[in-house]
């Protein structure tokens, strides 16, 4: 499994969706709303982070590929010959 800084995607992703389930609580009970009006808003505030979250995975590979190409261009050097450390 990949880490970053010692924590692994599922980790980070757990953690965003806890701290957004959170988020969207606190936001719930300390909204001055009809409960009607909160459900619309809480739902259309889902949608839309549904619809963000899911271009992530894409963003996601889209990096790896631009990082693993970053990395074989400067292996290779500039010239296009492999450099030796």
């Amino acid at each position: 499994m990949i880490e970053t800084n010692g924590f692994s995607k599922k980790q980070l992703f757990i953690a965003f969706a806890t701290g957004a389930a959170a988020g969207a609580a606190v936001a719930y009970l300390t909204a001055p709303r009809t409960g009607k009006e909160m459900r619309a808003t809480l739902q259309t505030w889902a949608r839309d982070a549904r619809d963000k979250a899911a271009v992530i995975p894409q963003a996601i590979r889209h990096a790896t590929k631009a990082g693993k190409e970053a990395f074989a261009e400067a292996y290779r050097g500039e010239n296009g010959h492999q450099t030796h450390a």
